[in-house]
């Protein structure tokens, strides 16, 4: 195994850098949270923070860096879904990842009743209502009590790991 780091003995920047290689060890599926705030248009930013936290209510998280130009239309929403990305959505993962651009009008959505939509060709929808919302860091983690879900019978995720976009070897 390689060197032990203690973030707190380190200078700053390089460490953060460290932490983040580390952390690109483990590999995530790559998600896209969608939302519509006080009756704008609906925007989606990629995610790979996605997680469940409880069966019982049904919660799920993921976390909203601080410095992302969503922030403020997250901070007004009520509700989100969670949309778990396919391995053809690569494109639309890279678009939305980027600061800029979260419009979701080339894109083929579902409008659910919350009024938050919902990525049509996704792997699978969390419908959600904010829960919680929790300072952690430079991040805000998003709690949510699903309300709604579903999911596609077939298909493959879209991974992230070590910075880059991965798929699944073939089955068989």
């Amino acid at each position: 195994m390689g060197s032990v780091q203690n973030p707190a003995s380190e200078p700053g920047a390089d460490v953060a850098r460290k932490f983040r290689n580390a952390l690109g060890w483990f590999t995530t599926g790559v998600a896209v949270v969608t939302t519509c705030a006080g009756g704008g248009k609906p925007i989606g930013i990629t995610i790979n923070s996605f997680s469940s936290v409880s069966l019982d209510p049904p919660l799920v998280l993921w976390c909203l860096d601080k410095k992302s130009d969503t922030l403020s239309v997250f901070e007004r929403a009520t509700h989100f879904t969670v949309n778990v990305l396919r391995e053809e959505h690569r494109d639309l993962s890279s678009r939305l990842a980027r600061k800029g651009d979260h419009s979701l009008d080339e894109v083929d959505v579902v409008e659910a009743e919350s009024g938050c939509p919902s990525l049509k060709e996704a792997l699978a929808h969390f419908e959600c209502e904010i829960e919680a919302r929790h300072d952690a860091g430079d991040h805000i983690i998003m709690i949510g009590r699903v309300l709604k879900f579903d999911h596609a019978d077939d298909g493959r995720p879209l991974l992230y790991h070590r910075g880059g976009y991965q798929m699944l070897p073939p089955v068989g």
